[in-house]
């Protein structure tokens, strides 16, 4: 079960834009990652992998402050707001929950819900 300051911890990596650190800091050896109802991906080597070629493909991704961080054992809850540009200069966003099971200190399955009719929308146009 994670503490507050760990959590808290994993929180301000993300924020600090090296998300695949983050991975590689706070996942464990065999975690898994899970888009809505889609097939997991499994192992953080491949989790740090999938987030770097993802990251990639991007000019600029922006993390905003949770909403909320919600922690009750050994779940974690995190209302995350993203704003990723591509390379034509096009901002969009994401809206999720990260749904956490941790085991001691790290997160040992993650699963995130978002509403796909409204995810990465346009929030400023390119140039």
């Amino acid at each position: 079960m994670p503490d507050r300051a760990r959590v808290e911890a994993f929180v301000a990596a993300v924020e600090g834009g090296d998300h695949v650190a983050a991975i590689r800091d706070f996942y464990h050896e065999d975690a898994s990652m899970q888009e809505n109802a889609g097939e997991p991906r499994r192992g953080r080597e491949a989790l740090m992998a999938h987030e770097a070629r993802a990251l990639a493909r991007l000019k600029r991704m922006h993390t905003h402050p949770p909403r909320a961080v919600l922690v009750d054992g050994d779940h974690v809850v995190i209302r995350w707001i993203f704003d990723a540009t591509d390379q034509q200069g096009v901002t969009r966003r994401l809206e999720e929950l990260a749904f956490q099971r941790w085991d001691g200190d790290r997160v040992a399955e993650e699963r995130f819900f978002y509403d796909r009719a409204t995810a990465w929308q346009v929030v400023e146009a390119g140039s």
